[in-house]
């Protein structure tokens, strides 16, 4: 032990403390605390408690402390578009009740009260600016919200070095014009004719060229009244925005369910839910539709759950929609809410009135380590690696692809305290793993093979883990794959369209039916990771309809066509074995003529014969 620590011990004993080899780092003696690290922001230091060392080496501990104190601060983007966009909308608070007044209030109040600082740059003018189309075909705006147009609320925004966000529907009528959403009820007359049917290309110049606007959400209440083809829609409207020159505006396609794989051809991001409300249900149900998308999340493209509905407690709720369900949320489930869309790299657009926001609330979503689970370059969005019940494990990498550092959420959507078992192993970790809790802000300790952890009903855990070496992969869930032909608009079965389905007794409770029949209706692996060059045994646990085939493909090559008997509703396993090399490939499953029994899961082991 070398003098520098012994002196900081000595002068703990002494009731004191002292910074040791990072000034920044501090050791005190906190007996009654389970924490190793604690994080302190405000003071801008990391405190190493001396009680919970357990004879670990103190300057490693003391190097992790800085190390994570320096993990707080989120490195600039090299591309803004690459990350989830961050922000606000007036959507969630005011509907259609929205004014000049209102939304400057707001971007002043996100400029100075720590959101602009802490990411959130977007301010978002939802339905209600409308006032139809012209004579001439010229977009109108409201004339007592907005009596002096948009040009000096968009130019208000950009003063206060914030972005601006703008809305509209994909046909003629926007939702507001058909659902209302203002305090009285009322259906909004100002977007009847304020859609974009027709007017794509004045409307984008209007919108992106001569008034400024960043982003724009595309709605589709208009364009389902119209019965419009979604992914012929969306295309000319993107195609439209492509033709005003501007190639750093983000749009948002909301269809209210995922639209298809085609989505990330032509926006940033894309709803895959039906509206959120400030309760729990809503909240819970809005995470089981996502659990499963992430293979169609990357790097500038990500699925949207919508809207933020922080800072709507219990008790506190401010909402112009009545009795829709909005009982709002406890501080549990706020924490759940916000930090799964963190971990599923939803887009976080706030929707309470920040000019009023609980500090609490704020506290929560400007937590730079629930942040940086968002923001950040991979793109990734979480997986479930286990469930049991309404509990699951999610993890994804957090520094680098196949990395030693891994995000984990255990997240409790049961009704009943859980315990959860989490297994290196699950999370594709070995050896010594350090974790850190990102709502805490504080290493929690070491562990090998496993750790439990008790979690409240509806509440969540949210880890970075570090660990000593990264593991090869065994097991790949078939629900997590890649489906090609995967979309939510049209009855999957009737479609022909592959999908997840709970099923009982299979791995996570979940397969992927109706797969095959077609191309294009295939299962991919994308991210294969083999360590080493050898042969593998590759087992597909799978329910098999009577006998069915489908052919196994690596890297884009034919491997085999593979037939399996009926299996009367059981679980079947049919393996087969391949030579692969170190590094990364896509294996992919497939019957072009055919339908394929259910997939379950790819199991991946070295050959020991």
């Amino acid at each position: 032990m070398d003098n520098k620590v012994m002196a900081c011990l000595a002068l703990t004993c002494m009731g004191m403390s002292l910074a040791c080899a990072d000034q920044r780092v501090e050791f005190r003696d906190c007996p009654k605390c389970d924490k190793r690290i604690r994080i302190d922001l405000s003071a801008g230091k990391a405190y190493v408690n001396l009680s919970r060392l357990e004879g670990a080496d103190r300057d490693a501990v003391s190097a992790r402390a800085a190390r994570l104190l320096d993990a707080a601060k989120i490195p600039p983007a090299d591309d803004p578009k690459i990350r989830p966009l961050m922000g606000w909308s007036s959507w969630n608070t005011f509907g259609v009740d929205i004014s000049e007044e209102i939304i400057l209030e707001t971007a002043r109040a996100m400029a100075t009260n720590g959101l602009k600082a802490a990411g959130y740059t977007y301010v978002n003018i939802d339905d209600g600016f409308f006032w139809g189309h012209g004579e001439d075909g010229m977009l109108r705006f409201h004339p007592t919200r907005f009596p002096n147009g948009m040009k000096p609320v968009v130019d208000g925004i950009h003063a206060l070095g914030l972005r601006a966000g703008i809305y509209s529907d994909a046909g003629a009528d926007t939702c507001g014009s058909m659902w209302g959403g203002s305090g009285s009820g009322g259906k909004d007359k100002g977007g009847i004719g304020g859609g974009l049917y027709g007017h794509d290309a004045a409307d984008c110049k209007l919108h992106f060229n001569d008034l400024g606007f960043d982003f724009i959400k595309v709605d589709y209440c208009g364009g389902k009244r119209l019965k419009l083809d979604e992914r012929v829609r969306y295309t000319e409207i993107a195609n439209a925005i492509k033709a005003t020159g501007r190639t750093d505006v983000r749009l948002n396609l909301c269809r209210w369910a995922f639209p298809g794989t085609w989505a990330a051809d032509i926006a940033e991001s894309w709803r895959t839910t039906k509206d959120i409300r400030a309760n729990w249900k809503s909240v819970r149900d809005l995470i089981g539709e996502n659990l499963y998308l992430g293979a169609y999340a990357k790097p500038g493209h990500y699925n949207d759950m919508d809207m933020l509905e922080v800072g709507q407690l219990k008790g506190s709720m401010k909402t112009v929609f009545g009795k829709h369900g909005d009982t709002g949320l406890t501080p549990d489930e706020e924490t759940t809410h916000f930090g799964m869309w963190c971990m599923l790299s939803s887009p976080l657009l706030i929707g309470c009135d920040v000019r009023s926001i609980p500090e609490a609330t704020k506290k929560l979503i400007t937590n730079p380590y629930l942040l940086a689970m968002n923001q950040n370059d991979l793109g990734l969005q979480g997986y479930v690696v286990s469930r049991d019940g309404e509990a699951y494990v999610l993890a994804k990498d957090a520094d680098a692809p196949f990395g030693l550092a891994r995000y984990v959420a255990l997240y409790n959507g049961s009704d009943e305290e859980h315990e959860f078992t989490v297994k290196a192993d699950d999370l594709d970790l070995g050896g010594s793993i350090d974790a850190f809790d990102l709502v805490d802000m504080a290493d929690v300790g070491r562990f090998e093979g496993h750790v439990s952890v008790k979690v409240s009903p509806h509440a969540s855990k949210f880890y970075r883990f570090d660990a000593e070496r990264r593991i090869q992969r065994k097991v790949y869930e078939a629900e997590c794959a890649y489906l090609t032909d995967y979309q939510e608009l049209h009855n999957a079965a009737k479609a022909g369209t592959a999908f997840p389905a709970q099923s009982e007794g299979v791995s996570g409770g979940v397969v992927v039916r109706y797969l095959g029949n077609g191309a294009s209706n295939d299962l991919v692996w994308k991210n294969v990771k083999i360590d080493e060059t050898g042969v593998y045994v590759v087992a597909f646990d799978l329910i098999s309809h009577g006998a069915r085939t489908f052919e196994l493909s690596i890297d884009g090559a034919k491997v085999r066509d593979i037939a399996v008997n009926g299996s009367n509703g059981n679980i079947a396993t049919a393996r087969v074995t391949a030579e692969l090399s170190a590094g990364i490939h896509s294996v992919r499953l497939s019957n072009a003529t055919g339908w394929m029994p259910d997939i379950d899961r790819m199991v991946l082991m070295p050959n020991s014969h």
